[in-house]
This record gives structure tokens, C-alpha cells and sequence, in this order.
């Protein structure tokens, strides 16, 4: 995974020009608003205790609502190729976070976002960003709501700065486009399942502490559930893994929480039998990755699933 990351990296950051971020080519503006003297409300710290720290900047205030036609990819795979142009062009990352460790519904609610269906926000999978920098002509603010759907992923900008008379765009999309890697499909479940016993279920997303699945269709549930109609015969164990964060005993009950909401969801939207199903969870003690990066806790929050017997 860490791989695949660097190469969307380097396929996305491209050089720093005028423009501060450059776009793989298959995203597309959905909406720009423009606001010439305004201010915005930056937040700056997670929601706690009903309320969330904000700043309160002012300038040109520009906002755009981008969606990229890119299934299954994470919201990190989205959003860690504009921290590093961010990063790049002299911005400092001020504030970071992502779904429950923000807040989840109360903060996402309170961060101001353009409307659906141009800018949609997935309550169980988002990540926010705030940056700064000091421009030629003064102090500029960005902040980045990065979500993703089944079927795409959604980035809403947020620039204030002193206006120019020259702007240049604040986004391009002429880097090359970004796909996921290995799309989930019933035969790849099917070959997994029969070559080892076992497939992780690639495109579920789970944050730190969360057990919650997002709404939309997830294609390895579908893969998953289409492989136990063809073998009726045969059951498996959805078994679930967190990473290191916090002790042991939560962990496992975490995990297994995780397995239980996939097995219903399984049930319930794509039809499988209840009896083909169990739900177990492993905790942080099986993982596919180290805990020590970003990146190997995200893979490590996984859900995967064991053929636990067959009519042969």
C-alpha cells in the first residue's frame, strides 16, 4: 500500500507553479463560489464539549467543490497528494484530522461546505486540513474537506487571501488520472477465497474508534455476497482488525464490532444468508502492516474474510 501511495504521489504532486494545486485530469469542478471581501470561520481544533476553535480570517474568499471519478481509493490516498503540494508551495499544515477523531457528525456540520450533490460528505469517512502560509501580498488560509463515495471521491477547497489583480486558478487538473489499484469484482474474491481462504475486503473504511460502516455500496460486499450464492455450501468468518491505538480487550471487542456491522449489512443490502456468516475480531493482533505510519494503521483497519468450510 505504502507503494501505491508513493507512485500516486509522484503521478499527482507535479511542479509547484503559479496555481497552488495541481489535479489528476479525471477530476471535475462541480461548483466555484466567489466571494471578492468576505471572512471565514477556519476551524482549527476537533469539536469537544459542543463547541470547535476557529479562526476568523479574512480576504478573497474562494471555495470549489471537485470530484475525481476514482473508486475504492481512501480518503488518505486522496487528500495525502495535496498535503505534499500544500507542503511544497510553502504552506504549513496547521490542523489535521479525520472522521470521529474530528468530532464525526457534529464537526463535519459545523465546517462550512457547499451543497449535494456538487461537494458530497460521507459521515463515516472524511478527512479535513487546514494550512497557512505568507503570500507576496500577505497571509493566505486553505483548508481541504476531503470524502468519498463507492464511486468517487470529493475535495472541497477553501482559499482566503488578499485579492490580486493578476489571480491565477487555484486549481488545474492536467496531472495524469488516478485509479484505484485492482478493483474489487466477484472473481477476484473467488480466486483469493479459493487460492488461500481468505481476502481482505479492501474497500470498507474504518477510522480510530469507529465501528461504523459508511452508507454507500462497497463492490467487495457485492463480490462477497454473489461468491456465497454460488457455494451454498460453503460458510465464512468476517474477522475484523483495528490498529495498536489503545489497549487490547477494547481493541478486540472493537474489531469484532466491526465484523458484526459488515455481516449485517451483508445481510440486510446484498442478500446473503445469515447462515453462512459469522462475525469474529482479532484486535491489533494479526496486522498487514506496521502501526509506527498513517498509512500502515489505515491498512491494518480492515475487515477480512475466511472460508471456514466447504461441501468438498
Amino acid at each position: 500500500m505504502i507503494r501505491s501511495l508513493a507512485v500516486l504521489i509522484a503521478l499527482w504532486a507535479g511542479a509547484v507553479g503559479a496555481q497552488t494545486l495541481d489535479f489528476p485530469s479525471n477530476a471535475s469542478l462541480q461548483r466555484e463560489v466567489v466571494r471578492p471581501v468576505d471572512s471565514y470561520s477556519l476551524p482549527m481544533g476537533i469539536w469537544d464539549r459542543g463547541e470547535m476553535p476557529v479562526q476568523t480570517v479574512e480576504g478573497r474568499v474562494v471555495q470549489q467543490a471537485w470530484r475525481i471519478e476514482a473508486a475504492s481509493l481512501t480518503t488518505l490516498q486522496f487528500v495525502r497528494p495535496l498535503r505534499e503540494q500544500l507542503r511544497n508551495d510553502r504552506y504549513r499544515i496547521i490542523f489535521e484530522c479525520q472522521t470521529e477523531a474530528c468530532g464525526g457528525f457534529d464537526f463535519r456540520f459545523g465546517v462550512e461546505t457547499l451543497p449535494p450533490p456538487e461537494m458530497r460528505v460521507n459521515i463515516g469517512d472524511f478527512r479535513f486540513l487546514a494550512a497557512e502560509r505568507t503570500g507576496r501580498n500577505g497571509p493566505e488560509y486553505l483548508s481541504l474537506l476531503t470524502s468519498r463515495t463507492a464511486q468517487a471521491g470529493f475535495v472541497q477547497i477553501t482559499h482566503v487571501g488578499p485579492a490580486i489583480a493578476d489571480e491565477q486558478p487555484l486549481v488545474v487538473a492536467a496531472a495524469p488520472a488516478v485509479r484505484a489499484s485492482g478493483a474489487v469484482s466477484q472473481a477476484d474474491i473467488a480466486a483469493q477465497l479459493d487460492q488461500t481462504g481468505s481476502a481482505i475486503l479492501r474497500d470498507l473504511a474504518f477510522e480510530t474508534g469507529s465501528a461504523q460502516l459508511g452508507t454507500e455500496d462497497y463492490a467487495s460486499l457485492q463480490a462477497l455476497a454473489d461468491y456465497l450464492l454460488t457455494y451454498p455450501d460453503r460458510t465464512v468468518a468476517l474477522v475484523g482488525h483495528t490498529d495498536a491505538a489503545g489497549g487490547l480487550e477494547g481493541n478486540i471487542a472493537l474489531s469484532k464490532r466491526r465484523a458484526a456491522s459488515v455481516l449485517e449489512r451483508l445481510v440486510a443490502v446484498y442478500g446473503a444468508d445469515r447462515r453462512q456468516l459469522e462475525a469474529e475480531g482479532m484486535g491489533y493482533l494479526a496486522p498487514v502492516a506496521t502501526n509506527l505510519t498513517e498509512d500502515g494503521r489505515e491498512a491494518n483497519r480492515r475487515v477480512e474474510v475466511i472460508v471456514t468450510s466447504t461441501s468438498e
